[in-house]
């Protein structure tokens, strides 16, 4: 049971850690940069980035804990050879969310910004593939390397795959949220569980938490398929291209349906539902006759 009470104790650590964090993040923007654009944040992205600091410190000490001296134990391996892995993860990731795009702006759900300039558009495409890089990578090895593979040494593999891809969504599911009165040390506990009033709202959930599981199951079979976490990355990678493009370069359209077509978070909606299971077909496909990795 030991990868379980180390899990638990990084979630801890995180979550608590990043409540007690945060308001001191915020203090201290305050203090040294009153002016700057970060100090007018509001509170809840103070939340969000101390859980990431936390998140991304306690990686390495989690995967120690684990028994992890090499990074290939968690899946990193050198891209020499594997650049295929990577290409074809990327595309299915890439055409699967175009497609989705693609049919709600024909469908005139959402329509592209028309204010933007050319050096806009470039900057708005060089921010995407630049997320979509490090978060696919930083993602991929905390939640599939790390957690996913710290649960399937205590579980069996499907389980682990259902209860890791279950964390991933509960932490992209966080919704922002206010608070009254001044910042005070205790303010992270207060607003943190705010974050997570998504959960009371049906409409919310279903299908966008849904979503979010079934995401993080492809992204753990592939993991769990191949041995290593290039495939995933590459199919995490051309996902989150397409989100933060979609996000920065169109806007809703008047009485869009965000139940079906989602907002410009873009995979909340039944049309990313659908569109994500019929992607699972190639994904098996281009998984068939790997041999499961224990």
């Amino acid at each position: 049971m030991r990868p379980l009470r180390s899990l638990l104790v990084f979630l801890v650590v995180v979550f608590a850690g990043g409540a007690l964090l945060a308001p001191l993040l915020y203090k201290t923007i305050h203090a040294i940069a009153p002016e700057s654009a970060w100090a007018h944040n509001p509170f809840h992205r103070y939340v969000d980035r101390a859980l990431l600091i936390l998140a991304l410190a306690g990686i390495w000490p989690l995967l120690r804990s684990l028994g992890a001296t090499r990074l290939g134990e968690v899946g990193l391996v050198s891209v020499r050879g594997n650049g295929k892995k990577i290409l074809k993860g990327f595309l299915l990731g890439f055409v699967s969310l175009a497609m989705i795009a693609g049919i709600v702006i024909a469908a005139g759900g959402r329509h592209f910004k028309t204010d933007l300039s050319a050096g806009q558009w470039m900057g708005s495409l060089a921010g995407a593939a630049g997320t979509a890089v490090a978060v696919a990578f930083l993602e991929e090895l905390l939640f599939r390397g790390a957690i996913f593979g710290a649960l399937r040494k205590t579980w069996y593999w499907p389980f682990a795959l259902l209860l890791s891809s279950m964390v991933y969504a509960i932490v992209h599911f966080l919704q922002s949220a206010d608070i009254d009165g001044p910042i005070g040390w205790g303010s992270g506990f207060e607003v943190l569980p705010r974050m997570l009033a998504g959960f009371g709202n049906m409409h919310s959930v279903i299908p966008g938490f849904i979503n979010l599981t079934l995401v993080g199951m492809m992204l753990g079979y592939a993991y769990q398929r191949t041995g290593n976490l290039l495939f995933s990355i590459g199919l995490h990678g051309g996902w989150i291209f397409w989100v933060k493009f979609y996000g920065l370069a169109t806007d809703a359209s008047a009485g869009t349906t965000t139940w079906l077509w989602g907002t410009n978070k873009l995979v909340d909606g039944w049309l990313a539902l659908a569109v994500l299971s019929i992607s699972t077909v190639p994904l098996f496909f281009l998984l068939k006759g790997k041999r499961d990795f224990e």
